[in-house]
């Protein structure tokens, strides 16, 4: 499984970013995974549902399973947030698992950076930074930059970068 990430500070546009690209990229016939990370307390359970329950009475994992979709859900208790290696094991094989959040992970990922959000850009500070996508100009940065607009350029890059051919096959190059 190839790994991309899609990193930047908040508001800067990673999940518009992320819901525009995986249509496109499944288009074009990959199989697509994502992983996000949120940096507060969040809960995707409903308090007074027997899944949630479970988890209130100590069991640390809980799986729900329907005839559509299923979903587990662990608990850290008072143990360490799982690293993104960690979660990736635990993801069935797809073409490509792309990654938004985790900016300081050692993965390639890019940079997102809208003119509207006025924080320092990452990259010069992390070396997996291999390219920016933005709505305005920057200069002095040194990688390949992206127009935030153009999705199609963003899934030519991610694929190219990853050497995923179109259909998910790894592309050969030749010699």
């Amino acid at each position: 499984m190839k790994v991309f990430g899609l990193a930047g500070h908040s508001g800067s546009g990673k999940t518009t970013l992320m819901v525009k690209l995986l249509p496109v990229l499944v288009r074009r016939g990959l199989s697509v995974s994502t992983i996000k990370h949120a940096h507060h307390d969040f809960d995707v359970d409903t308090p007074g549902k027997d899944s949630y329950e479970h988890r209130a009475a100590g069991a640390t994992e809980v799986m729900v399973s329907s005839a559509k979709r299923w979903a587990l859900m662990h608990e850290h208790r008072d143990g360490p947030e799982t690293d993104l290696d960690g979660l990736i094991s635990r993801m069935s094989p797809v073409d490509l698992i792309l990654v938004e959040g985790f900016k300081r992970e050692g993965h390639a990922k890019m940079e997102v950076v809208r003119g509207a959000a006025a924080k320092p850009v990452l990259a010069p500070d992390d070396p997996y930074v291999v390219a920016i996508v933005s709505d305005r100009q920057l200069t002095g940065i040194g990688l390949p930059l992206l127009d935030l607009d153009d999705v199609g350029a963003v899934a030519d890059f991610i694929i190219e970068y990853c050497g995923l051919a179109a259909d998910g096959a790894p592309h050969r190059r030749e010699a």
